[in-house]
């Protein structure tokens, strides 16, 4: 089961009912909207699913145009009459903003110039408002030189003096020696001189 069929079931069982307009495109393709209107959603019925129907021009079966400036919603449906009216409105605005960027008198300009010196004057003086809050005082100063001293001398490591202790080892003198025994009492005797 796909998502249409679970989302008609859910439908069903709520009572909601939700009539969606379909028409052909001049292919052959079935596209569906709540209304076919500027605004709207449109899709592309397909076996699975619904597709978004891709950004374009299209021409349905009975003549009307269909176009889609923004994927899967109508931006004009029906004949040129409304793409001719916002070709005058554009028209109108750039009108407008060719107005609007007429030459500027010396008087506006100057104008201008010292409202941005005055605003300049007012950011710095608040600058240096905040500067002054920030400065440190003596005594925060005299605090900090305290807190960064240590309490007290920190410990030193003191090793303990090695111990001159060398062991002396006697062999039992009624045990035949052997070899190893003989080497090992010659070094003992030769350190401990």
């Amino acid at each position: 089961m796909n998502a249409t069929e679970t989302l008609k079931r859910v439908k069903a069982i709520l009572g909601l009912t939700v009539s969606l307009e379909q028409q052909k495109l001049e292919n052959g393709t079935v596209i569906e909207a709540d209304k076919f209107e500027a605004g709207q959603s449109v899709f592309i019925v397909t076996e699975d699913e619904k597709v978004a129907l891709p950004v374009g021009e299209y021409e349905l079966e009975d003549g009307t145009k269909l176009v889609v400036e923004e994927e899967g919603i109508i931006a004009q449906y029906g004949d040129g009459e409304v793409e001719e009216v916002e070709e005058e409105e554009a028209k109108e605005v750039e009108a407008e903003d060719k107005k609007e960027m007429a030459y500027v008198s010396k008087e506006e300009f100057i104008t201008a110039l010292e409202e941005i010196v005055a605003m300049i004057e007012d950011l710095k003086s608040e600058k240096k408002e905040m500067s002054e809050e920030v400065k440190v005082t003596e005594e925060e100063v005299e605090l900090n030189a305290q807190l960064s001293e240590p309490a007290t001398e920190p410990l030193k490591h003191a090793p303990k003096e090695e111990s001159k202790f060398t062991p002396k080892f006697k062999f039992n003198k009624n045990i035949n020696k052997s070899a190893y025994d003989v080497i090992v009492e010659k070094i003992n005797n030769f350190n401990n001189k």
